[in-house]
């Protein structure tokens, strides 16, 4: 389209073949992301921060059940606390995971809704 810029893939700077250390992290960022409930965390987290309460609440969840998958997504550091007064608020530790699970979102979007698949 004239006039249209298409945007460069964010990923480009990451273009090479990975290592088996590359693949085994990687592999680890999907097995944590293949519970729903985390998969919906981190979705819900690419909207911005927010506390255990707010989450617990958007997703249906128990609050000690959001509770332990912060703490698992918090050790993989895919998830980063800081405190706000008496509270503990998360936020995503990168783009690369916020762009890898809108994506992984909109896929099964498709899959779901029969859409018809685009770039």
């Amino acid at each position: 389209m004239p006039g249209r810029q298409e945007p460069s893939p964010a990923s480009d700077a990451h273009q090479h073949t990975p290592s088996v250390r590359e693949l085994a992290a990687a592999a680890s960022v999907f097995s944590l992301l293949s519970d729903p409930t985390r998969l919906h965390l981190v979705w819900l987290l690419t909207h911005g921060e927010s506390d255990v309460t707010a989450l617990a609440a958007a997703c249906g969840a128990a609050r000690p059940a959001v509770s332990q998958h912060l703490a698992k997504l918090r050790l993989a550091e895919l998830v980063q606390p800081r405190k706000d007064g008496r509270r503990v608020v998360y936020a995503l530790s990168d783009g690369h995971l916020r762009r890898l699970v809108v994506e992984a979102i909109s896929h099964a979007d498709h899959q779901v809704t029969g859409k018809p698949w685009h770039d």
